[in-house]
């Protein structure tokens, strides 16, 4: 794997729950790609836990890390969206979205406390779940003939590509799912090949 267009990420979603003093801290960890992406997920969860308190969530896109937001959502300042943030930091994720919903038990817990309670649950949501090294991938489809499908699968093989589908009628077709890294290298060997069209790029 290319090591400077891997990072590491979350491998499905998982939850946390951490309990102090009466309150509930629900804690909930995705792996996400878009902010389009992290707005449905809120959104989903504030139908579905209309009746708490807070919604405090801190996310980290990108595989430079350089998209990342908090939010404490009503919490004192930093007291909720930061120690969220800092889980993700921690465990170097990035693309990973954390929502911790608070149910309020009556008793404050004061800014150390909630500090506390926020960075808990976020650790266990991240706990409950496999942290994965990936890299972004981008699809390429090639069309050919059946005389160049030598030159087709030699290319798949000196890059180890993923065969995402293929389709080999009259003419032969082949989703291939390259690795961010390589991109420009494999489409620039796939545009030498005689007799073979790319689709899409």
């Amino acid at each position: 794997m290319n090591k400077n267009a891997s990072y590491l990420t979350l491998a499905t979603v998982s939850e946390g729950l951490f309990k102090e003093k009466g309150s509930k801290f629900l804690a909930f960890a995705y792996p996400v790609k878009t902010e389009q992406e992290i707005k449905g997920i809120l959104e989903s969860l504030h139908k579905k836990y209309f009746d708490a308190r807070h919604h405090c969530y801190a996310y980290m896109l990108g595989k430079n890390k350089d998209v990342f937001r908090t939010n404490d959502d009503g919490e004192p300042n930093h007291s909720a969206g930061d120690p969220i943030l800092g889980q993700i930091r921690s465990h170097s994720l990035t693309n990973v979205l954390i929502v911790v919903v608070r149910y309020f038990g009556g008793t404050k817990l004061g800014v150390g406390g909630l500090i506390n309670a926020y960075k808990t649950a976020a650790a266990e949501s991240i706990l409950n779940n496999q942290v994965i090294e990936t890299e972004d991938r981008m699809e390429l489809t090639l069309h050919f003939g059946y005389q160049e499908m030598n030159h087709v699968m030699k290319l798949v093989k000196e890059y180890d590509l993923e065969i995402a589908a293929q389709k080999f009628d009259n003419i032969c077709e082949i989703n291939l799912s390259v690795p961010d890294g390589i991109w420009e290298m494999v489409i620039a060997k796939a545009k030498d090949l005689e007799g073979v069209i790319m689709v899409g790029d």
